[in-house]
């Protein structure tokens, strides 16, 4: 009984199997692997924690808390959750119009973390019921106009703070005629536009032509040194800013309870497409390295990272191709990489939160952008329930 009771241990905790099978020629691979993941994690982490609607260092939050926590109940051994483009305009869409006038930042993350609570209990429970195979009921017509329609969304959406300026539109029409509007009137920032612009264009000329470099980190590292050179803040361009030092408190966010019923609508929503997204991308890594899809586990593991993310000021999460792809080409063996990866940040964030105040807004506007128009990896799930 005592062995038996040692399995069923080991099936709802995977990071326990991993690590009593754990082999030491791994542990170099996992944190070379997890160094270079970091340098994606960040901006990519504060520009979705933006998309979202919220404030840059809860995509930090959002992301260190998801990553260890689906270290713990994740199966997959590469897969890497986070803040992620798909679920960024889903989550505004959900808890702006429940901001009060004045767009109150903390009532923001309030709500966003209830969100990311509710979310980690509908995957909760559907792990629990079995449910896994609901992912395989979307078909994939349905997905690929969905996430293109999702693209064309995010790129209006990127356009203004791409080049410097603000519109306030509903609908995507709305936001296209603003934007044509702030440009016919001249809003548009030339610093900022050749900023982003060249984020664009060098990400995207690294990525085809040198993809072992880390794009975004090149990219990153000379939009902030560009700050400095030309004195970008001088000519209009937004910055970061300092982030707030240190880590956030285990927090029990408080909604109204007339918040509930929204919340919990956008929450379902965001837990099929975060399940969906979860499998594809797991489905196609696995397929190359060998590993078992489980449904109902990847669930429990979703839900894991979202219910940490979200008692620690964070939103709903969902995984990423391009991260995981970061990972596997890095060397990556284990979830220890996305571990090393969470203990990085802290580190960042507790002793140099100022490492990155000197980052231009449209090169995070170009990081968000660059992410949805390339294509990530996907394939039909192969249940193992």
């Amino acid at each position: 009984m005592e062995g038996q009771g040692e399995v069923m241990e080991m099936q709802w905790l995977p990071g326990a199997q991993v690590l009593a099978t754990y082999r030491r020629e791994w542990l170099v691979k996992d944190v070379v692997a997890g160094g270079g993941l970091t340098t994606l994690l960040v901006p990519q982490g504060m520009a979705y924690a933006e998309l979202a609607g919220l404030p840059p260092i809860n995509g930090l939050y959002t992301t260190i808390l998801c990553l260890l926590a689906y270290a713990v109940f994740g199966p997959s051994r590469i897969l890497v959750l986070g803040p992620d483009s798909s679920l960024g305009p889903m989550i505004a869409a959900t808890i702006l119009p429940l901001v009060a006038a004045g767009s109150d930042p903390m009532r923001a993350i309030a709500l966003s973390s209830m969100l990311a609570i509710m979310v980690a209990a509908i995957m909760i429970l559907a792990s629990v019921a079995k449910l896994g195979f609901i992912a395989d009921l979307l078909s994939k017509p349905s997905m690929i106009g969905y996430m293109n329609g999702l693209a064309l969304t995010i790129l209006v959406g990127q356009l203004p703070k791409l080049l410097g300026f603000d519109v306030s539109a509903e609908g995507l029409l709305g936001e296209i005629g603003a934007f044509a509007r702030g440009l016919a009137s001249g809003e548009a920032v030339a610093a900022a536009a050749a900023v982003g612009i060249a984020g664009i264009v060098l990400v995207e000329v690294l990525q085809r032509w040198f993809p072992k470099v880390p794009a975004v980190l090149v990219m990153v590292v000379l939009a902030t040194a560009a700050t400095s050179v030309f004195d970008l803040a001088d000519h209009g361009v937004g910055l970061i800013g300092e982030l707030p030092k240190g880590f956030p408190p285990f927090t029990v966010p408080h909604v109204q309870a007339s918040d509930l019923g929204p919340l919990f609508a956008g929450a379902v929503g965001i837990a099929l497409i975060s399940l969906a997204d979860t499998i594809s991308t797991a489905s196609s890594f696995a397929a190359r390295t060998g590993q078992e899809i489980r449904g109902n586990q990847e669930m429990l593991g979703i839900g894991a990272a979202n219910l940490a993310g979200g008692l620690f000021q964070g939103f709903p999460v969902s995984t990423s191709g391009s991260r995981t792809a970061v990972a596997e080409r890095a060397g990556a063996k284990t979830q220890l990489t996305g571990v090393v990866g969470a203990g990085l940040i802290v580190l960042m964030i507790v002793l140099v939160p100022g490492l990155l105040r000197n980052l231009p807004q449209p090169a995070l506007a170009a990081v968000v952008i660059t992410e949805r128009i390339r294509p990530e990896p996907s394939s039909t799930p192969t249940w193992a329930l």
